[in-house]
């Protein structure tokens, strides 16, 4: 069975992070290349519980390295604009962390990176930390000549609201619909300063290598993405998306120890908490699910977590 990992990289971040802020020694597991995502919501724990401050996420963004992010990360420091950067970032980030989904929209003269979490262990301040680092890296490519319009985070401040500002240098927003990165959508131009055509082809090939690996490692997170994208659909409707038969799908799936159901419920459980966390009206939810009404819904959720949705939703 596949489970989406980390690169190392990453969580060797977690680590030297806590080292630097005089934590104890996280209780890490057996780490080797590819960290599973479950290994990396340990790491985030010990890290979070030890933590005095807690917008420890921000912290650790805004001290993410290049390196941190393996081939991926040069990849994207080599690219000759900002914009052509964001690209990379959006092709290659399961390289960095299976963890999540980044999008680009535009939006009038502005432009919004957006960051979506598959995770529940520790996720509000591991989003901060995502989009923290977004806004670093940045900044750092462009020899700091990028500039945010504001950061909006989907869930509550974890500290003093006033505090957000003067970390990451521009205004904050909570309880917004998504998180993401807004900015003009002139800093798509902005040249980087390590931008290097040769390297960037040469980088290009090790990344697509990469991502092809992990690509073949599953049926399974194909599907999921797939589920993600497209939350209405049904089991013949994925198959088809995936070129093969309803038939076909259930048996490579078998062969992972996963069945669609299985696959499925995860994922619209993933999706129907975030959406209560920023739609009010659980109808709307349940219609954008696919759900045929909103007991059906409320029937489905209490199986996945013991809870109604508004019980959910009050909540948190």
């Amino acid at each position: 069975m596949h489970t989406p990992t980390v690169t190392l990289r990453f969580s060797q971040a977690l680590i030297q992070a806590a080292q630097r802020l005089g934590l104890p020694p996280l209780d890490t597991p057996p780490i080797e290349e590819r960290v599973p995502l479950e290994v990396q919501d340990t790491l985030w724990q010990e890290l979070c519980a030890q933590a005095s401050d807690p917008l420890i996420g921000i912290q650790l963004g805004m001290a993410l390295q290049v390196g941190h992010l393996d081939v991926a990360g040069m990849l994207i420091m080599s690219c000759e604009t900002y914009g052509e950067s964001l690209d990379v970032l959006f092709e290659y980030l399961p390289i960095i962390g299976e963890g999540g989904e980044v999008n680009v929209k535009h939006e009038g003269d502005s432009v919004l990176v957006g960051y979506t979490p598959i995770y529940h262990v520790c996720r509000a301040q591991r989003v901060e930390a995502v989009l923290s680092a977004i806004l670093h890296l940045s900044r750092w490519s462009t020899g700091g000549l990028f500039q945010a319009q504001s950061i909006h985070f989907s869930h509550a401040a974890l500290h003093e609201e006033h505090r957000y500002p003067g970390l990451l240098g521009c205004p904050v927003s909570f309880s917004a619909s998504d998180n993401y990165l807004r900015f003009d959508s002139k800093m798509l131009a902005l040249p980087l300063i390590q931008a290097n055509s040769a390297l960037r082809d040469h980088l290009r090939e090790l990344a697509d290598s990469t991502l092809r690996q992990l690509g073949e490692q599953s049926v399974g997170a194909s599907v999921s993405d797939l589920i993600r994208q497209h939350p209405r659909a049904g089991k013949e409707r994925i198959a088809d998306l995936l070129a093969i038969s309803g038939r076909h799908l259930n048996r490579r799936l078998a062969e992972e120890g996963l069945s669609f159901k299985q696959l499925r419920d995860r994922e619209l459980q993933n999706l129907a908490e975030a959406a209560l966390q920023r739609e009010g009206k659980i109808s709307a939810v349940a219609e954008e699910l696919g759900f045929s009404d909103e007991s059906a819904f409320a029937k489905a959720f209490r199986r996945w977590t013991g809870k109604s949705p508004a019980q959910f939703r009050d909540q948190g």
